[in-house]
This record gives structure tokens, sequence and C-alpha cells, in this order.
């Protein structure tokens, strides 16, 4: 397996480890309900260094963004980000990810861990006007540093204003000593922090700061466990459960990022306008258990009448409210705020009602 900068770390711990798109990651230290408050309540930081970063260049940058993503790139100035997808010729999405406009021809593209090899052949074979392509996943590490104790905890590392920096947006600067520190504004848990993006190399330096500054607050290591819960309390889509190559962003409650300008012709236009003039055959949409029950991956969603109406993506039970919360793709007469369904839990029917996110107000 591959290793972070953190990997040795992690394991000196005590971190429980375990194979995440190809790496050797943990998945929790004192435990995911311990970890997930932490971040609510306090600070915790998450190693994501496992994520894929990759940088488009030159004169042809923009132009090859907006053929192969589905947000409106020109939107973007730089110290700007932006949530978008690359969609494939059926409408599915092939990954969804977050563009930073570095400067005025540079973009850095931070995509997910398990799809770095798809997503940068995905790049390679759709420049066809020859946007200069940079695949830096090896050279750059990320922390991100959650919850309502990060900023205090950062400020004491660098003279740049936290408090100036809005969501999605970023700065590049000194941190904790370390030059040409991305210091970015797009958390993936709803409880506010920063990401921080630089050479692996000052990796350990970077987290030896961290703690050693958060001290005060009771900062933590935390897992991909808790950093799975926090984002499914948000409704946070993850790629691989809520999103594939199968689901079009319009099914998956994206088409906020789905732009169809006149001068915007990228891939997999055509099938999603068509779905969007004659309206989705499935809609994913968060629910609650009103019923003492886990919803898993997979499990089967039907009616009061036992007729399937879809598939849970992503569940689990929610550290916050105590009961079980979920994620799944239904038929869209079934996805409206407060509508009852039923989870098949086992052998059982649980009842559930579908709500609008975040689950964790």
């Amino acid at each position: 397996m591959k290793k972070t900068p953190f990997t040795d770390l992690h394991i000196a711990l005590g971190a429980k480890m375990h194979e995440f798109a190809g790496y050797n990651m943990p998945i929790e230290y004192t435990g995911i309900i311990d970890e997930h408050l932490t971040v609510v309540n306090a600070a915790g930081v998450f190693d994501v260094s496992h994520m894929g970063e990759f940088w488009v260049k030159g004169p042809h940058a923009l132009a090859f963004l907006q053929r192969v993503t589905s947000n409106d790139v020109s939107k973007l100035q730089p110290g700007k980000a932006q949530y978008t997808c690359f969609v494939n010729e059926n409408g599915g999405i092939v990954d969804d990810f977050i563009i930073y406009q570095y400067e005025q021809e540079k973009y850095l593209l931070v995509v997910n861990a398990a799809n770095i090899e798809k997503d940068w052949e995905w790049c390679v074979r759709h420049n066809s006007i020859g946007a200069d392509l940079e695949n830096a996943s090896a050279h750059m590490a990320q922390l991100a540093v959650q919850g309502p104790k990060a900023a205090v905890t950062m400020q004491k590392l660098t003279d740049a204003d936290l408090s100036a920096i809005p969501y999605y947006s970023f700065v590049t600067g000194t941190f904790a000593g370390v030059d040409n520190v991305i210091i970015s504004n797009t958390g993936y848990t709803g409880a506010g922090g920063f990401e921080l993006y630089f050479y692996p190399e000052r990796g350990l330096k970077i987290w030896n700061a961290l703690f050693e500054a958060g001290k005060p607050y009771g900062i933590k290591p935390v897992g991909l466990g808790a950093r799975d819960t926090l984002r499914l309390e948000m409704g946070f889509c993850l790629y691989g459960n809520d999103l594939d190559d199968t689901t079009t962003p319009l099914q998956a409650g994206l088409g906020w990022i789905t732009r169809f300008a006149d001068d915007k012709p990228f891939v997999g236009r055509e099938v999603l306008e068509k779905e969007k003039t004659e309206g989705v055959s499935r809609r994913l949409a968060c629910f609650e258990m009103k019923e003492r029950g886990i919803p898993r991956h997979g499990y089967l969603i039907v009616n009061a009448e036992d007729e399937p109406i879809g598939n849970v993506t992503s569940g689990t039970i929610s550290p916050m409210m105590k009961i079980g919360i979920g994620m799944g793709y239904l038929k869209p007469e079934y996805a409206g705020s407060g509508t009852e369904i039923f989870i098949q839990v086992r052998n059982k029917k649980l009842r559930a009602n579908v709500i609008k996110p975040p689950f964790r107000k």
C-alpha cells in the first residue's frame, strides 16, 4: 500500500489503519463517535494527502476546463474555488472535485483519491486543444483542520487573516514557518475550518505545529470514519456511494453545478439537457429513520405496498442525533421532503421520512 507523509505517525499514535484508494489510511484513533464530536465541538486534523492534484496551465487552460467540467469555470478568479464534476458521454459523473484558480492561467484540480488514474486519463484523452497538464498528486500533501476551534488554532501559525477567507476561497502564504502553503476554506465536514496544501517533506513540521497550537482547544487527529459520518450529517455526497459513472448530476441534485451556457459545450451536455427537459428517472434524497435500525449501502427502499422505489447509497447512526440517517436514489414521486418510505433492514421493513438536508443544523 502507498503511504502519505503521516502514515508512520498514524501507526505510532495507535490509529486503526485500513487500505483506502491504495493508501494505508487511519480509519479511527479514539473511536468514530469521539472523533466526530471533537470536530463538531473543537478541532480535528484529517490526513487527506491521498487526494489527487492536477495543475492545468497555459492560455488554453480555461477552454479545456470549460470543455471537460459541468460548472462554469469562467466565473472563477484567482483566489476562488468551485465545486464541479467531469461528466461522461452518457451524462454519468466521472468524478466530483474542486477547481482552484491559482493564477490567471493556472488552475488546481483536487480530485478523489480512488479516481486519480481514471481522472488523469480522462483529462489527457480530452485535451485536444493543448492545455498544459501536470499530475502533481505525488508531490503535494494535504491536511484538513476542521471544527469551531480550527481558525483560532491555525491563526497562531500564519500572518494570513483567516477570517478574511470566505467559503470556497483560498490564499497562498507562510504557515508554521513553511512557505507557499495553500490555505483553503473548502471543508467537507460542515463544522468550519481550512485545508492546507504543501510539499510532502514539510508535512511533519506543519503537523507538529498544529497540535502544539491546538493543545488549549482539545485538538485531535481524526480518521476517515468520522470524516464519513460528518459529511453524511451534512448531506454531502461521497463518490463511489452516492455518485458514480451511472448517476447524473441532475439525479444527484447537482443541477446547480451544471451550467448550460451557450459558450460551454461540455462533454455529456446533450444528454443532460434532454434529461432536464424530460425529467429525471430517480432523485437522490436524504432520509431519517423513524424506527431503530441502521440503513446500509445497497439496502432496498420500498413504499407502503412493498414495491421497490430505490436503494440506500449511504447510511449510518448519526453521532449527533443518535438515529439512523441515510441517502438514497428514489423514484421522483417519493423524493419530496416529508414523504414516508421504508428501508428493508435484513427481514424487517423500517419506517423512514425523507428530509431536506442537512441533518445536523
